[in-house]
């Protein structure tokens, strides 16, 4: 028997025995308004390939993409992020294909808009996809990333996807000034109402490999780095000096990328500058949780929903995930 003033007085097991009461205290909750769906698109009709290093994703020709965005307005997601996959043709060193207003991106913005007028549309602002090197940016005669070359073209991209009618440009790139640049371009353009989501803290990781083969800038990348313009995995610093300057420049938003293993940087920025913070739970890390799972060594369901709700413990508004249609769909069964 124990006295009042002798342990334990708190048992922090009583509010955890019941499941009322682990509700009534539970401090964060994932529900399909933190969600961003990103989905790989291609030219041409009835067009589905699968991404050999992403299980149960697949790259839509924009006949197939339709249905798609419907089920994302059925379930509440609120944004759609798209990401291009060109034919090998359109790639050029200096990326051109990016800034024609007739490209696939912005011909599917328009059809989303006509079609989903309620859905937010997230484009990718970079050169990556479109470039025969698989960089971001543009080359110099060394092979170094040329930075206010590579700015000039950024800021015609975007300008083409909000004129598109995009609600939400996404510089991914990680040039300098490029959040300025592009946001001076579209306030001279009247597109004062197109947000600007930075992806202020993106590091030169490891975790993008299943993305890269799922756009085709793998295999034009090789051996080569982004490290002279993505971030060292080492820095924290930096971070928030990253995301402090894109939002002095404009930014509505800012990314943290890759998401588990960065959640640190995503809480230090939330707390730093209470701007809207989002996190990209990025294809390695949604690879290694399906093969993981697919092999027997973890419950596929509740690791998916335990990593995303850790994403928004560590501070995050919301997460761009390949899991989002199926984690909607699970939070819509639960009511």
């Amino acid at each position: 028997m124990h006295i009042l003033g002798q342990y334990p007085a708190v048992r922090m097991r009583r509010m955890r025995r019941d499941d009322f009461s682990r509700r009534l205290m539970r401090e964060n909750i994932l529900t399909a308004s933190d969600l961003i769906y990103p989905v790989f698109i291609l030219d041409g009709q009835g067009r589905r390939e699968p991404v050999a290093s992403m299980p149960d994703v697949e790259r839509l020709s924009l006949d197939l993409l339709w249905p798609v965005a419907e089920e994302c307005v059925r379930l509440s997601i609120p944004v759609l992020a798209l990401f291009p996959v060109l034919e090998a043709s359109l790639k050029t060193a200096d990326g051109r294909e990016a800034t024609n207003p007739d490209g696939l991106v912005p011909r599917a913005v328009r059809e989303l808009k006509r079609r989903f007028p309620e859905l937010g549309l997230l484009t990718d602002v970079a050169l990556d996809p479109f470039t025969t090197h698989g960089q971001d940016g543009l080359l110099d005669d060394t092979g170094y990333i040329v930075n206010d070359e590579t700015v000039a073209v950024l800021r015609q991209q975007a300008l083409v996807q909000a004129q598109a009618g995009v609600d939400i440009v996404a510089p991914s790139d990680m040039m300098d000034g490029r959040i300025g640049a592009i946001r001076a371009t579209l306030e001279a353009h009247g597109a004062i109402h197109t947000r600007i989501m930075a992806y202020s803290a993106k590091y030169a990781s490891s975790f993008y490999g299943p993305f890269r083969d799922a756009v085709g800038s793998q295999a034009n990348l090789g051996k080569g780095s982004k490290a002279v313009y993505q971030m060292d995995p080492a820095n924290s610093d930096e971070a928030l000096w990253e995301v402090g300057l894109d939002l002095a420049e404009g930014a509505d938003m800012v990314m943290v990328k890759p998401g588990m293993p960065y959640l640190d940087i995503v809480r230090r920025v939330k707390d730093e500058f209470k701007a809207p913070t989002f996190v990209y739970q990025v294809s390695g890390e949604y690879s290694m949780l399906l093969a993981a799972a697919r092999n027997g060594w973890l419950d596929e369901e509740k690791v998916m929903m335990e990593a995303l709700l850790a994403c928004k413990r560590a501070g995050a508004d919301g997460v761009l995930t390949y899991f989002a249609l199926r984690v909607a769909r699970l939070l819509q069964a639960a009511g």
